[in-house]
């Protein structure tokens, strides 16, 4: 997995960062990449579908900043661990809470 995305120029505003975690990260992925619905996308996450809309919503609004503003976009934290690639979805550490 990529950790961070730096843009190629620094903006005349100066270098800025935002952080997008990782369960956003798989919010995007499942939605926006694999095009999974909300439900599914929410059922494989082992969260409601009001809350996987929320992460969703929060994690385009995360990227759209990074890339019109040229922030680095950092991917860390939260509360979700991504399965490792060619294996099964493994589940930790997330019970559905921000």
């Amino acid at each position: 997995m990529v950790a961070s995305f730096i843009p190629d120029r620094i903006p005349p505003w100066g270098r800025e960062e935002v952080i997008l975690p990782i369960e956003a990260l798989e919010a995007i992925r499942l939605s926006d990449y694999q095009g999974l619905d909300q439900e599914t996308a929410a059922r494989m996450m082992n969260v409601s579908r009001q809350t996987f809309g929320r992460i969703l919503a929060e994690a385009r609004a995360i990227v759209a900043d990074a890339l019109v503003m040229g922030k680095v976009l950092r991917i860390e934290g939260g509360h979700f661990e991504l399965p490792p690639r060619g294996r099964r979805r493994h589940r930790h550490g997330w019970g559905g809470r921000f």
